[in-house]
């Protein structure tokens, strides 16, 4: 089953985090990531990824989901950090449409062989 909409809750989501950049981190855990900086927000991806892999791997579909919408949420959290908009994002996908993952892995590592 396909929730519909889920773009404009994501949109909703980014746009809730960006309204809490500037707000007090005694009563958003939002900007208490904000105000914690890029490091500490990188962390949390990077343990809400774990997290995520670990219920995938014990086949637990309920905390797979809530796990997927933890790390959802704080990679946009860290979207925000770094300026970029889910729309910068949807772009990348839209512009990879139709490429196959192993054409584009092949042109990453030209790219990276060149120093670039």
């Amino acid at each position: 089953m396909t929730e519909k909409g889920g773009g404009e809750v994501l949109d909703r989501l980014f746009t809730t985090i960006e309204s809490r950049r500037t707000g007090d981190p005694d009563k958003s855990h939002t900007a208490r990531l904000f105000n914690k900086g890029t490091r500490k927000i990188a962390q949390k991806v990077g343990e809400e990824a774990v997290e995520v892999v670990i219920e995938a791997i014990r086949r637990r579909r309920d905390r797979l989901v809530e796990e997927s919408a933890d790390l959802m949420y704080h990679l946009m959290v860290l979207w925000a950090d770094a300026h970029l908009t889910p729309a910068d994002v949807w772009a990348e996908l839209a512009r990879r449409e139709g490429i196959s993952g192993i054409d584009r892995e092949a042109t990453r590592d030209e790219r990276s062989d060149d120093g670039t």
